[in-house]
């Protein structure tokens, strides 16, 4: 059966059905009438799936307010569709082409939608063809960008005549690797060259390391087994259907960058007092268009081996006056009437909440109300959004200073309980026009450090500049040289800002945490590539005079830290 959508002369798209001949070479008869939307507005890109007895056919509404994707139910494949209330798709973006399809050995079903205007799409979850959760980029996985497409299952025995007919220099003939101690998110595989590489996680061992490697369907892997990855790559030899052969090299070496599974970004990190151990706050990444509502945190010993602690706040749960966008936090530590106090401020939508708790890992509680919800009069530069807060603590004095801005930078000294600033002390520090956000600040040796972001998050040159000062509200002192962090074409590595900084107790050794876009597909993404970023840490270094020695963006990131024993 053939269906298509056809539009009426001075009307609206209607659904007709026909039936193919034998050959596929002719319609059987007149195409009929399969289906209407009885508002008398447009309906396409129909796809039908049958579910226990009855036919779903899911298509796009067109010429309303609201466009999308909706779903009509029928016991029969030719006529009785009714629809069902409601929209399907998961995204207020717009959408079309929709596809639906059941997954292998599972109760699942996934529809799948053409977000034709960001380019790519989105794929969401269903047990009954009705309720519908979108589902993370991290579940899913494509290495082509076909617009307005279909999705159908095929056999092994079918890859292999396909990839027989069809023979491609472009498509990876090596498309994975089983084993645990590799980070599956980071593979990169590529086929002009025929080489794989594969990350493997802190403690694993390079020396006797079984990749169990993953191969397109019909192509055979002549070698497996354990080999020493610690001081050279290895070839295996893949049998092709049309009984050729080739190589691919393949490369295994330590990534302790990114320091997280998944996609998490504008990394906050401390070191609590109270349990001696670090904690990391970013912002919860992967969500289309930056719509996040949760934040996490996580815990380490060493800065290496990190522990989920679990959501800490949410907004739909936890806050009463803002329910989207919850970006970049930032948090501190402080004593207050003799026992440790923990002040989380965070970004909500496009403004600055504050919540606390008496742990670091919380529960938080949220104060009610937005810390920063306007910008103040003090705040000369136009534009730009209340976002990005930063707190931080003068080992000199105790004192507590508050930071924020994009497109600006303001500053002011907090008062005592941290839940209000003194509005006396409000001053614009912006330091030059490159800064777009992500203010950090942090003293070493007689020095207060401003550090900011330039570019767009969105922009493979994201990248961060620094300042010094003699006092906490400034003015700033820029010096000629002050990139601290970018890019690395050559170890294809970008994006790389947002970050914080780290003194590890008792020492003069600091490290750097910031957010790259993930690698290796977040250079191809374009602007999902804002949204899709991973948290690492690198050395950060300073010269004699205290200028700061600019970082070069690893993958093998830091060794474990050990904190001094006094």
């Amino acid at each position: 059966m053939v269906y298509f959508s056809m539009l009426q002369p001075g009307g609206y798209d209607i659904i007709y059905y026909a039936y193919a001949n034998e050959d596929f070479t002719a319609l059987e008869s007149t195409p009929k009438q399969l289906f209407y939307s009885p508002d008398e507005k447009s309906c396409i890109d129909a796809d039908i799936i049958k579910k226990d007895d009855k036919y779903y056919m899911f298509y796009k509404t067109e010429g309303t307010a609201t466009k999308g994707i909706r779903v009509a139910v029928s016991d029969s494949l030719t006529s009785g569709y009714v629809p069902e209330e409601g929209y399907k798709d998961q995204t207020d973006r717009a959408v079309e082409g929709s596809s639906v399809f059941k997954m292998i050995d599972s109760d699942k079903y996934i529809l799948m939608y053409d977000m034709y205007v960001d380019g790519k799409y989105q794929f969401a979850e269903s047990t009954d063809l009705l309720n519908f959760k979108a589902l993370g980029a991290d579940k899913v996985s494509m290495n082509f960008h076909p617009r307005h497409g279909t999705i159908i299952p095929v056999t092994e025995s079918e890859a292999a005549q396909l990839l027989k007919a069809f023979p491609s220099e472009e498509l990876p003939l090596l498309v994975g690797a089983r084993a645990k101690a590799i980070r599956q998110q980071n593979i990169v595989t590529d086929a002009e060259t025929a080489t794989m590489y594969l990350p493997v996680y802190a403690d694993s061992s390079l020396t006797d390391l079984d990749p169990q490697l993953v191969t397109f369907p019909g192509v055979s892997l002549l070698e497996t087994g354990t080999k020493d990855f610690s001081s050279n790559a290895h070839s295996y030899t893949l049998s092709l259907p049309d009984g050729t052969s080739k190589t691919y090299t393949v490369e295994a070496a330590l990534a302790n960058n990114p320091v997280l599974d998944g996609f998490y970004a504008d990394p906050e990190i401390i070191y609590s007092e109270k349990d001696q151990k670090f904690y990391l706050y970013p912002t919860s990444d992967g969500f289309d268009s930056w719509s996040g509502t949760y934040f996490k945190t996580f815990s380490s010993k060493d800065l290496v081996h990190w522990e989920d602690e679990g959501v800490i706040l949410d907004l739909k749960k936890d806050v009463s006056w803002a329910n989207r966008n919850a970006w970049a936090p930032c948090i501190a530590e402080k004593e207050i009437d003799g026992a440790l106090k923990y002040f989380y401020y965070f970004s909500a939508a496009q403004t600055i909440g504050l919540a606390t708790a008496d742990d670091p890992a919380g529960p938080f509680t949220d104060s009610g109300e937005a810390f920063v919800g306007t910008k103040p009069q003090a705040i000369k530069r136009g534009g730009g959004q209340i976002i990005d807060p930063d707190v931080f603590i003068d080992p000199n004095d105790g004192k507590a200073y508050f930071y924020w801005g994009n497109g600006y930078m303001a500053g002011a000294e907090l008062n005592e309980d941290m839940i209000s600033y003194k509005e006396e002390t409000l001053a614009e520090l912006t330091p030059d026009g490159t800064f777009r956000e992500g203010t950090e600040v942090f003293f070493r040796d007689g020095k207060y450090y401003f550090m900011w972001s330039e570019d767009d998050t969105r922009s493979p040159n994201y990248r961060v500049r620094y300042a010094t000062a003699e006092s906490p509200l400034g003015p700033l002192n820029i010096p000629e040289e002050n990139m601290v962090i970018e890019k690395d074409e050559d170890n294809e590595i970008y994006g790389t800002g947002h970050n914080s900084v780290i003194n590890v107790p008792g020492t003069d050794d600091w490290y750097i945490v910031y957010h790259r876009f993930t690698r290796p597909k977040g250079i191809t993404m374009g602007r999902p590539a804002g949204f899709h970023r991973e948290v690492c840490i690198d050395k950060l270094t300073f010269a004699e005079d205290g200028s700061i020695i600019e970082v070069t963006p690893t993958l093998e990131g830091i060794a474990p830290v050990t904190i001094p024993v006094e």
